[in-house]
């Protein structure tokens, strides 16, 4: 079964770079996007402690959210890794990172959940 699209045309998911990394196999686009859910959700929980691996934690997470079109949460975790590496302001990166990946999997389990 298709997964339906979001409510909102500004979707935090690119359905369409899902669809072509996943080749159209919508049971696969539903596992793939169950799993990114529960790793976002675990990254970001692990990242609120600022742990010394933070960087390559917030890498992991870039590259998990790029490679099914969560560009929004790419984009918050490579400002992360930003803000860790050159003295930035990480808090505010982390809380901006914290709230993206929130967005990102409320809007796939209610995807999940409608189809």
């Amino acid at each position: 079964m298709e997964l339906p699209p979001p409510a909102a045309d500004d979707s935090p998911i690119d359905l369409e770079h899902l669809r072509r990394s996943t080749l159209g196999d919508s049971g696969l686009e539903r596992e793939v996007l169950a799993m990114f859910s529960k790793q976002a959700r675990n990254l970001a929980g692990r990242l609120a402690a600022l742990p010394p691996e933070a960087d390559a934690l917030a890498h992991t997470l870039k590259g998990a959210a790029r490679a099914i079109g969560a560009h929004r949460v790419a984009d918050c975790s490579s400002e992360f890794e930003a803000a860790i590496r050159d003295g930035g302001n990480v808090t505010q990166s982390l809380a901006a990172l914290e709230a993206v990946v929130a967005e990102t999997c409320e809007v796939i389990e209610a995807m999940l959940s409608r189809s």
